[in-house]
């Protein structure tokens, strides 16, 4: 598996908020945090390439909105975020070096943080960043490629990925108080633990799972599942409403 990660802007206090109130960043701190990520992924499989891109936007570390990889395709979204639309050309650039890419055309609007690939079932969330005819742009894309799209609601949250991902092809950890689970009716679904509401966004890796250390309760319930867990602090990040999965692009299957 090979992964894209963006250094963090010096502007990142300047960042994009939607449900948090503003709070102070530690710029010194993150940027350590975000090494620290680094590293964790590559312990645990991971070949990283560490872009130095979209250096005054604040939110240009948050990597996974400028695009959804695909085995056979990495589809260049939109962004939901009008602010965030100046990121897209130093992404795809870097991205086309990793795999072939295609683009979305507003007025779709689509954010990767909006896109959970399960197996070959990708669930598209639909938030203030990702409107029907985003998914519906994107789902002309992926279901001749054999992927079935299936549409979620997500009202409580930013991204569908802030409140269910994967630990595996059966299974999904969740904040059930901010989605419709219904699409996710085939699956186990794992509870976050009581007071840990932004406990349910992991990376999913060769080698085990990432997950956030701000939630230890929820990780514990992961590792009785027979998980492999390591945990990294991305304090600072969390501030900027983001979660583990935003500050990578994962590019598995066919090259």
């Amino acid at each position: 598996m090979k992964a894209l990660v963006n250094r963090p802007s010096a502007a990142l206090a300047g960042c994009e908020l939607t449900f948090l109130e503003r709070e102070a960043i530690d710029i010194g701190r993150a940027q350590r945090q975000h090494e620290a990520y680094t590293e964790a992924l590559r312990a645990l499989g991971v070949d990283v390439h560490v872009l130095q891109v979209n250096e005054r936007g604040p939110d240009g570390v948050f990597v996974e909105d400028v695009a959804v990889i695909l085995d056979e395709v990495a589809v260049i979204t939109t962004m939901g975020t009008p602010s965030r639309r100046g990121e897209i050309a130093a992404m795809r650039q870097a991205v086309a070096q990793v795999r072939e890419t295609t683009s979305m055309a507003l007025p779709a609007t689509l954010e990767g943080g909006d896109v959970l690939r399960v197996g070959r079932t990708l669930f598209v969330g639909q938030t203030s960043r990702t409107n029907r005819e985003g998914a519906a742009a994107f789902q002309a894309v992926a279901r001749p490629l054999g992927y079935t799209v299936v549409s979620v609601e997500v009202p409580g949250c930013l991204h569908l990925k802030t409140c269910i991902t994967a630990l595996d092809d059966e299974t999904c950890l969740v904040n059930r108080q901010w989605l419709d689970v219904t699409p996710f009716a085939g699956f186990a679904l794992v509870d976050v633990a009581p007071g840990e509401p932004w406990g349910a966004n992991v990376v999913r890796l060769p080698l085990g799972l990432l997950m956030n250390a701000a939630y230890p309760e929820t990780a514990t319930r992961v590792r009785a599942l027979g998980h492999d867990v390591r945990l990294v602090d991305i304090s600072e990040f969390g501030k900027a409403e983001a979660g583990l999965t935003c500050m990578s692009l994962l590019f598995g299957g066919a090259a």
